[in-house]
């Protein structure tokens, strides 16, 4: 079934490709063969890189696109400053532009390194690629211990609302620097960490496989308290814009009643408050009890998958937007592929079967009619709200049909 969207998502895997140019050394993958056609994004060559190697089993040609996407990780260590910042998205061109600027002064480079060197060691079996690059990793993932970890919740948060992935999202698009405790910041960061505990077990550090194994414990504890709401049965992301505890006496009520909270939910229903599902941070009562939030159709559940935020939202519509691009409801591959993939995790199979079936055929309707893949799409219509060409992580439909016929899905790590 489905060989005219498999043999299309295949092609195009394929013209993703770079060469080598201009300050990128390295091999690379772009997020589409015509739009977005010429950077390294971060968290899409990741996503990319996961339906590149399901397109590899299903070609039966194993390390077809390696060089490529080893090449994404090495690129971007390769323009890390010496304190573990690196940018966000690199071009085949100098340095110098005002935007490019800004990477360095705001948000880091998400953390999904990592994850994908992790995935890919655990694919192909090579690791000295990574390994002679590991103290660089090991200094990219410290940046957020260090730089971006809330001292009170030992939750991480963005440094500002620039570039964060889910462009818009409302839990940090328009709000105060460093006020988001972010469920979708939080989840890679766990991932992110116990990417490098493995790691570091390949090259023998025990000792650090340890650190880093105790510190992502430590973060999946912090979320399961601070983000959960016994109350609605759901993860939120958190509120840290909170004046500091009064010891000076210089505020009299402060004083006389200081606050014992350092955090507060923000009950925003938006799509991000199920990645504690896709991490495996959730406990599994916990994962059971979002089915209900889920698969709520006047919510969360569309025709082609999950809303990006939900239709009881009074932000949700569906604008035409670009940087930022819209995730107040329109559905997006990568959200129903997060989604669906936390539903296995958890082994509720039957319902990762709906989001599956959705996003086939939102995806393989798509192909037939336009002979395209777009940005993102209304979740009732299926329609393509923007940027048509664009593959990147909508390829991992690959993945979600195998799991759909019965075959060995390619996961990441």
């Amino acid at each position: 079934m489905y060989e005219n969207l498999k043999k299309y998502v295949q092609d195009n895997l394929f013209r993703m490709q770079r060469e080598p140019e201009g300050i990128l050394k390295y091999p690379y993958i772009v997020p589409g063969s015509r739009q977005y056609a010429v950077t390294l994004w971060d968290w899409d060559s990741w996503w990319t890189s996961v339906a590149m190697g399901q397109a590899e089993l299903d070609a039966g040609e194993k390390g077809r696109y390696l060089a490529y996407e080893e090449g994404c990780v090495l690129n971007f260590l390769d323009h890390m400053s010496p304190d573990g910042k690196i940018p966000i998205t690199l071009s085949n061109r100098p340095f110098g532009n005002p935007e490019e600027a800004a990477y360095y002064a705001g948000n880091n480079h998400k953390p999904v390194l990592a994850q994908m060197a992790a995935y890919l060691v655990r694919c192909s079996g090579e690791d000295a690629w990574i390994l002679t690059h590991l103290a660089e990793l090991d200094t990219f993932v410290s940046w957020f211990v260090k730089c971006s970890t809330h001292e009170e919740t030992g939750l991480a948060y963005w440094v500002n609302d620039y570039a964060v992935g889910v462009d818009n999202e409302p839990v940090v698009f328009f709000r105060p620097e460093k006020s988001c405790g972010s469920l979708y910041l939080n989840s890679l960061l766990y991932r992110e960490e116990l990417a490098m505990s493995y790691l570091c077990g390949r090259a023998g550090d025990a000792e650090r496989a340890a650190y880093w194994k105790e510190t992502a414990e430590r973060l999946a504890a912090n979320v399961r308290n601070w983000c959960w709401d016994d109350r609605d049965e759901s993860f939120y992301s958190v509120d840290l814009n909170l004046m500091p505890v009064d010891t000076t006496g210089t505020r009299y009520l402060h004083k006389n009643a200081p606050r014992s909270w350092p955090c507060l939910l923000m009950r925003y229903d938006t799509w991000t408050d199920f990645l504690p599902m896709w991490a495996g941070i959730a406990a599994p009562e916990q994962a059971r009890k979002m089915l209900k939030k889920l698969f709520n159709p006047g919510s969360f559940l569309g025709n082609y998958g999950i809303r990006t935020l939900s239709a009881q939202e009074r932000m949700y519509n569906m604008a035409v937007t670009n940087n930022p691009s819209n995730w107040l409801g329109p559905v997006w591959g990568v959200s129903n592929y997060m989604v669906f993939s936390g539903l296995v995790r958890y082994g509720f199979d039957k319902e990762a079967r709906d989001i599956a079936e959705r996003s086939v055929k939102l995806f393989a309707a798509d192909v037939e009619n336009t002979g395209t893949l777009h940005e993102y799409y209304n979740p009732d219509t299926g329609e393509g709200i923007r940027t048509p060409d664009f593959q990147n992580w909508n390829c991992l439909v690959l993945n979600m049909l195998a799991f759909l016929e019965g075959r060995e899905r390619v996961e990441e790590f």
